[in-house]
């Protein structure tokens, strides 16, 4: 006889064990079912916490830290010899960040009495779960409502496969034990611009080919072609509209062919995106519905066409990101309970860790032309910004766009220091229907990077500060 559960969840990442957590929070039996870990124990937090957001957010920081004594201490008045690089602590630096949360993890599954059990999961008929751990044992459970939230994988090339010495994933690329002398990345999207700002601190040399015309082309226009300006400007060569020919491996190094054109490097990266990971997840005899892009279909709710069936997360349509997999499992769980709740996919920020960093939310101008609202755009410079200047850190700036007629904000985009921490407070105002002038209103401590948004909105109504404001037009 197997156990069976209010709730099973497939997967432990930041959709699954949110999910898992909320549901025993509810009151659920749930039990999460992980196939990654070393002996029968489940390493918890999925691609994000463990090969992905948190490991290369570590490198990311620590690589930038050098970056900064080696370049900018002098600046300061700070004069230091001997600058060495000790990569090994680096990396350990990134694991002991990485074991805490996972650890963390594991005792919220504790504090919330969610079980939870390490093999490979196939749903069968009737919400009917195998589990196969690595020696073959099998175990089954049923469950009431399953949950799907399975994560996704990094795509594959049919020109450049995978061998994961010389040619490579971010996964592998997170983990380098020495700086390469010449990197090539393949993608230009946040995976391949963070890992290409890390190893390009660090020494290598980084060339990032990207087939798209335009970097960064979901971004706004205007932030794009300020994000390729500062990246080369960091050194890193960014070649768009680029169609790779050929990949060729000879000893320790790997040439790549496109167009007229050809590189030689030591390890290529390929950063060309993610797919659902849905591999032997459904038994053949299970009916579930998959888009052409290989997401599993679902509704506003994380419903399947499969009754007592929810997807979340990388598996599903939208964007691939941590903070729209954990709150779509918040979401599930809490209708699973009977609640009524719903997510507003249209608040969903977006952020790029580079430095500077990038991040937006709501809509850019042209999606706002598209649909043909009268709007306006007002953008206000950190390089007029007093905390910014103090912090000599200069580039970019906060855009926003309005509607003219309600004063209402549509979107907000953001180029420059801690644009993660500070698109936060857009996402806020758009929520809450706060008119630009209303924001502009607010008291805001001095010196903050924050007055950029804040002056940004004050311009739409031409009651900047610090800038000069131009006439509104009626």
């Amino acid at each position: 006889m197997s156990d069976h559960y209010d709730v099973a969840v497939i997967g432990s990442g930041p959709g699954g064990y949110s999910a898992a957590i909320r549901s025993g929070q509810l009151g659920k039996s749930v039990i999460c079912i992980e196939k990654c870990g070393t002996d029968q124990s489940p390493i918890f937090g999925g691609t994000c916490l463990n090969v992905g957001c948190i490991p290369s957010k570590a490198l990311l920081d620590s690589s930038y830290e050098y970056h900064k004594v080696l370049n900018h201490a002098s600046t300061h008045g700070i004069n230091l010899n001997d600058i060495s690089l000790d990569l090994n602590q680096m990396l350990t630096r990134k694991e002991s960040v990485v074991s805490d949360l996972t650890k963390g993890v594991a005792g919220l599954f504790k504090l919330n009495k969610v079980k939870s059990i390490r093999g490979f999961a196939t749903v069968k008929k009737d919400l009917c779960i195998e589990i196969t751990d690595e020696q073959g044992s099998l175990s089954k459970i049923s469950a009431d409502n399953v949950i799907l939230a399975t994560g996704s994988k990094p795509v594959e090339l049919d020109v450049a496969p995978s061998d994961k010495k010389n040619i490579i994933t971010s996964k592998e690329a997170l983990n380098l034990d020495q700086v390469s002398h010449e990197l090539v990345i393949i993608g230009s999207g946040a995976i391949g611009l963070e890992i290409g700002s890390i190893w390009s601190r660090l020494g290598s040399k980084v060339t990032i080919l990207e087939e798209m015309e335009e970097l960064l082309p979901q971004a706004d226009v205007q932030v794009s072609k300020e994000a390729l300006k500062i990246f080369k400007d960091q050194g890193l060569d960014i070649k768009l509209g680029t169609k790779i020919e050929s990949v060729k491996k000879s000893k320790d190094k790997v040439q790549i062919k496109f167009g007229e054109e050809s590189i030689e490097a030591d390890k290529l990266i390929i950063a060309a995106g993610r797919v659902p990971y849905l591999e032997n997840l459904l038994d053949e005899d299970i009916n579930l519905e998959i888009d052409s892009n290989g997401s599993i279909k679902v509704n506003s709710l994380c419903e399947t066409n499969l009754t007592g069936m929810y997807a979340i997360g990388d598996a599903v349509r939208g964007p691939k990101l941590a903070h729209k997999a954990s709150e779509e499992g918040v979401m599930v769980a809490e209708n699973i309970a009977g609640l009524n709740t719903r997510l507003d996919y249209d608040l969903i920020p977006y952020v790029i860790y580079t430095h500077p960093e990038i991040a937006w939310v709501g809509m850019n101008e042209a999606r706002v032309e598209e649909i043909n609202i009268d709007y306006e755009v007002a953008s206000f410079p950190f390089s007029l910004n007093g905390r910014s200047l103090a912090n000599n850190e200069k580039q970019g700036f906060v855009k926003m766009v309005v509607d003219r007629s309600k004063d209402s904000i549509l979107g907000v985009h953001i180029i420059g220091s801690n644009a993660s921490e500070l698109i936060q407070q857009a996402i806020i105002a758009i929520k809450t229907e706060l008119s630009a002038e209303a924001f502009g209103s607010l008291i805001f401590s001095h010196p903050t990077t924050s007055e950029a948004i804040k002056e940004a909105a004050s311009l739409i109504n031409s009651k900047a500060i610090h800038i000069s404001n131009r006439k509104r037009k009626k």
